[in-house]
């Protein structure tokens, strides 16, 4: 562990200035992030305006927000494995596969989450 570094409120701020940049960098450079972002842009007023409770809302918008997360782990595993190098490695393929498995499976719970409160 070092002892150097940013501490306490510095570190907090480094740490948003760090966020903001991944996110910017996202939007810029993948399109399932920006087709994902527009949709909770839709959706997340409609949650507001259809969960009947609290709960609802948070569960609506919840789901929206797994979505962009597994997104953005996502695109952090392909950056890491496309830096190791363009050649073909099953390992590389397989990591690959399981990120985008992610996202299809958080998809998934946000269509049975909207499905179940609004139905």
């Amino acid at each position: 562990m070092q002892n150097g570094g940013a501490r306490g409120l510095r570190r907090i701020a480094n740490a948003a200035v760090y966020s903001i940049h991944g996110l910017r960098t996202a939007y810029r450079g993948e399109a399932a992030f920006r087709q994902e972002l527009f949709g909770c842009l839709v959706l997340v007023p409609l949650a507001l305006w259809l969960g009947a409770t609290p709960l609802h809302r948070a569960a609506l918008i919840g789901s929206l927000l797994l979505v962009l997360v597994t997104e953005l782990i996502n695109t952090a595993v392909e950056a890491a494995i496309d830096r190791i190098g363009p050649d073909y490695h099953v390992d590389s393929k397989r990591a690959k596969d399981i990120g985008s498995a992610a996202v299809f499976l958080s998809i998934v719970n946000a269509v049975v989450v909207w499905s179940l409160i609004l139905w």
